[in-house]
């Protein structure tokens, strides 16, 4: 069994920086991509960032160069470096691993909140 354990948001202000992470229980890792992924109230789960087994990386217009995504193989762990936010950015942050199979994973969710 594989799971996802998301840990770091919160409540911070306009300009503010967070690092959300993601712990992944077992060879989870081992991926076809890796994702993080949002959902704003009352609006649909959008894409913001994502890693492919090519070592491609993509962003949502709207967080390039203010967010980066990254793993650490030793930790098994990946995580969403954000900075500059902005009150738009408050949404549910969900990690999300595509592992060979193909097996889909996705993280319980942690909020972000940040205040104007």
């Amino acid at each position: 069994q594989v799971q996802l354990v998301e840990a770091g948001g919160g409540l911070v202000q306009t300009g503010g920086s967070l690092r959300l992470s993601c712990a992944a229980s077992g060879k989870t890792f081992s991926f076809i991509a890796i994702a993080w992924y949002r959902q704003a109230t009352g609006k649909q789960r959008e894409l913001v960032a994502s890693i492919t087994s090519r070592g491609s990386t993509n962003y949502a217009d709207s967080v390039k160069v203010r967010f980066t995504i990254s793993r650490d193989n030793a930790n098994n762990t990946m995580y969403l470096r954000m900075n500059s936010l902005k009150p738009e950015d408050t949404a549910v942050y969900y990690c999300y691993v595509a592992n060979p199979g193909p097996k889909f994973y996705w993280g319980q969710g942690t909020q972000v909140t940040v205040s104007s």
